[in-house]
């Protein structure tokens, strides 16, 4: 070997050395809710402690978050290091094996500390599957002048004929103010949501035990007329185009009379530099029927059988999940605007009561909502605002897109009703249930 070429190699050697090691990245994707967006605001603490891990987000839309992840997760693609995933999915693909168990999550993490429906609903055979990172259950929200001015008070939970009622009465269209604002835009987890679960409170469940749809009951036909009836008279324009986010939007603004929806919306639609109507809004629980409507959510960090960094992702799960992450956005936004419904120990703090006037709604609603038994008869699934079986996500989707259709007047509400008979029986069929 000549000198130069020893010399090169021994360059090459000393240069590698000096090199630091390359950081591993970790690609999240997650929803473009507001707790989610400012929680990639507040992630230099993590990064100044893990230079070796460096954060890459992709930010969607509810319905293609659900879609992309979905396809990505079942595929085993390996797109993504982290998922923002909710309580449907998380027990589905932890069966399936596509999702690693957060059995080690370090010292300080205090799993035991999560509210018990959020971890019961997040677990498989014990083990923890993802990591809540904020939980919701529904409430109502709404404008205590405009329903002064009603001559109305609610009350600490109302039936839905006052719902009507109110929003009939609250509704000023020549000012631009509607009396209610719900969910619109078609989607399993957009307005098969909202009318899941008020369904259930109906007493119509979307299957009974044989695992045949009951669409084309007369449960489900009240509770669809009164859903088109309601907001075709005092809803907004446009309301089958609505979603969470832009409910919020109108809320805010002070276009709303009431909204019934996720509890998490209380810290935005009272936080005084975001809501023009902050210092208007009161809070009740979610309109009683047959039975009381019931929801239960979490939107949770998981991390994918198909990682290649899973230490970590793990790392960072931990971190965005953590009492620490909660006391920094108090810290930064106040206490209002920390992350809800995830750990007792909240619920607990002096603080935090004092400054959410929705904290004892929220965990009221939280700890009542109850998966095995949603409506008024027995059921041979589990789920809230959600059905628990793989199929739902397609399923929801396309009974979802029939509701708007009813909603923007495109059909009446017997052809929606019995589309979304035919599209179940058909789809159940093929997937052959009953199992």
């Amino acid at each position: 070997m000549t000198t130069t070429l020893r010399s090169l190699m021994g360059a090459c050697a000393l240069t590698a050395l000096a090199l630091p090691a390359t950081a591993e990245t970790l690609t999240i994707a997650t929803v473009n809710n507001g707790d989610m967006v400012r929680m990639q605001k507040m992630t230099k603490p993590f990064t100044d402690a893990n230079p070796d891990i460096k954060l890459e987000w992709v930010t969607l839309e509810e319905n293609v978050l659900r879609q992309r992840v979905t396809t990505d997760i079942a595929t085993k693609g390996g797109q993504y290091d982290i998922v923002t995933v909710g309580n449907y999915e998380v027990p589905i693909w932890a069966r399936q094996g596509w999702l690693l168990a957060l059995d080690d999550m370090g010292p300080d993490y205090d799993a035991d500390d999560i509210l018990p429906p959020i971890r019961d609903g997040l677990s498989l055979d014990g083990k923890l599957y993802a990591a809540p990172f904020y939980g919701e259950s529904a409430m109502i929200m709404y404008r205590k002048d405009l329903m002064e001015k009603a001559g109305l008070t609610m009350p600490e939970r109302p039936t839905w004929d006052f719902v009507q009622d109110a929003a009939r009465k609250m509704t000023d269209k020549e000012s631009g103010v509607y009396g209610i604002c719900l969910r619109g835009k078609a989607g399993w987890g957009e307005n098969m949501a909202f009318l899941t679960s008020m369904g259930h409170s109906y007493g119509a469940p979307w299957f009974d035990m044989n695992w045949r749809p009951q669409f084309d009951g007369p449960a489900w036909k009240k509770a669809l007329t009164d859903y088109v009836t309601i907001m075709t008279e005092a809803g907004p324009p446009g309301a089958s185009s609505n979603g969470f986010n832009e409910n919020l939007a109108l809320f805010q603004t002070g276009k709303c009379g009431m909204w019934i929806d996720a509890t998490v919306a209380a810290s935005f639609v009272s936080n005084p530099k975001e809501s023009q109507v902050a210092d208007k809004v009161g809070y009740a629980l979610a309109p009683q029927g047959e039975k009381p409507q019931m929801w239960l959510w979490a939107w949770t960090l998981a991390v994918p059988a198909s990682t290649d960094a899973p230490d970590a992702a793990r790392k960072f799960v931990a971190w965005a999940t953590s009492k620490a992450y909660t006391e920094q956005v108090a810290a930064a936004e106040g206490w209002a605007n920390v992350p809800p419904g995830t750990r007792t120990s909240l619920y607990e703090n002096p603080e935090y009561l004092k400054a959410a006037p929705f904290a004892k709604p929220t965990l009221d609603s939280i700890m009542s909502a109850d998966l095995k038994n949603p409506t008024t008869v027995p059921v041979p699934y589990i789920g809230t605002q959600w059905v628990g079986i793989p199929e739902f996500q397609a399923l929801g989707t396309a009974v979802g897109q029939q509701f708007s259709a009813a909603l923007a007047g495109q059909e009446t509400v017997e052809q929606a009703l019995k589309m979304a008979q035919q599209i179940s029986e058909r789809e159940m069929a093929k997937a052959g249930y009953p199992k």
